[in-house]
Formats: C-alpha cells, structure tokens, sequence
C-alpha cells in the first residue's frame, strides 16, 4: 500500500480563480498561510506515502521551482507540453512507475488533520479494486466549491450518476484508479469519459469521507476558506 503512488493533479489553468492564477499557478496558492501544493505533499507523507507525482504545464517551471526548493527533487515531476485533460494526464503517469494503480488527488483540496484517518482507510482499498474507486462527502462534510445538483450518486458500495431526487453527494477530488481502464484511449480526454464507462458497467466503485473536507475550487471559495 505504502508504494502506491500519488498524483496531484497541477496541470490546470485555474481559470475559476480569475485574476488570482494569473502569474501564479493554482497549486501555489497560499491558504490558511500554507502552500496549496506543499500541504498536499506534507499530508501524504505524514500518512506515510512518499512516491508522489505531479503533472504540470501552466507556469510549470514555478511549480518545478517550488519542488526544487522545498521537496529537493523527492517530488516525481512530469511536465505535459501540450495539455494532457485529466484523463489523458493520469494515463502518462503510467509510463513513469511499474505500479499498475495509482490514487488521484486534486491540487485544489486543502487537508485537514482530521482526513488523515479517512485517506489511510480509503488507500487500505486498493487490493480490491479491479477498475476505480472514488472518495465521496455528504453535503454537511463539504466545504467550497459545489454543483448544487450533487455529483454522483451511490448505492450499496457502486457509483451511478446523480438524478433528481438523490442525496446531494459530492466527489471529493480525491480517487484510486487501475491501468486497466485506459486500454483503448486516446493520449488526451477527460477522465468523466472513463468515469461514464465504468458507471454504464457497475464498476465504479465508492465510499464517504467522515470528515470535513474543503474544496478550493473558485476565487469565492479561496477567500471563504
């Protein structure tokens, strides 16, 4: 488990946050006096994962900077010329570690303390996932950023879309996903393109996250948090 690795997802241009990514880069903002980024990397260290990757394209070289001066290089970083989407970002990955499943987290979630007992639970799973799993909160665990019509929705342990009338469940940003599942994709596309096929088949699978989780997913949201 503790070899699995990690991928921040940093490639983005951030434009939800306006004028703030500018000449910054999402992933370096400045949160409750931490780096976005940095506290990310502290988390999953602490948890005791050290094999982290991330990819990078706008204002890369900021972020390559960052690493460089505050992780000396420990820090896998793979730079995408031309920008990937998400899927196609988390498939590159691949080719740069032998493990055949690998946890996504999105650079935009500023961990808490209290998530460590969550994610060591969640990243315990990996053993029976044949194609992906997704972390999920209820709406009282959410903070920040929301589609007001929920994200998914989830029965018995499987994921399906959300429809009028289910709980409103968000996606935290933060899942675990198997090689298998890229067999037969292009080098750029969206990773809801995988999410659609595995919930047509019944093979995404969920589960919730017990503690507040804080999505910084707009400039709204930055200055709420």
């Amino acid at each position: 488990m503790k070899n699995l690795p990690i991928l921040i997802l940093c490639a983005g241009f951030g434009k939800r946050m306006l004028d703030l990514t500018t000449n910054i880069p999402k992933p370096l903002l400045k949160i409750r006096n931490r780096i976005l980024l940095g506290n990310t990397i502290n988390f999953f260290n602490d948890i005791g994962f050290s094999n982290i990757f991330i990819n990078a394209h706008y204002l890369h070289s900021k972020i390559e900077k960052y690493i460089i001066n505050n992780f000396n290089n420990s820090v896998n970083l793979i730079y995408e010329p031309s920008i990937l989407g998400t899927g196609g970002g988390i498939k590159n990955v691949f080719n740069y570690t032998k493990n055949n499943k690998i946890c996504v987290v999105n650079s935009d979630i500023f961990f808490l303390k209290d998530n460590k007992k969550d994610l060591i639970k969640f990243l315990k799973d990996t053993d029976s996932i044949t194609h992906g799993k997704i972390l999920l909160s209820e709406d009282k665990n959410f903070y920040g950023l929301k589609n007001m019509n929920g994200d998914f929705n989830i029965s018995n342990g499987i994921v399906s879309k959300w429809a009028k009338g289910n709980d409103i469940i968000f996606y935290t940003g933060i899942q675990i996903l198997s090689k298998n599942i890229f067999q037969n994709t292009t080098n750029i596309f969206s990773i809801n393109n995988i999410w659609n096929n595995l919930i047509i088949n019944k093979n995404l699978k969920g589960s919730f996250i017990q503690s507040k989780i804080l999505h910084v997913g707009d400039k709204k949201s930055f200055y709420e948090l």
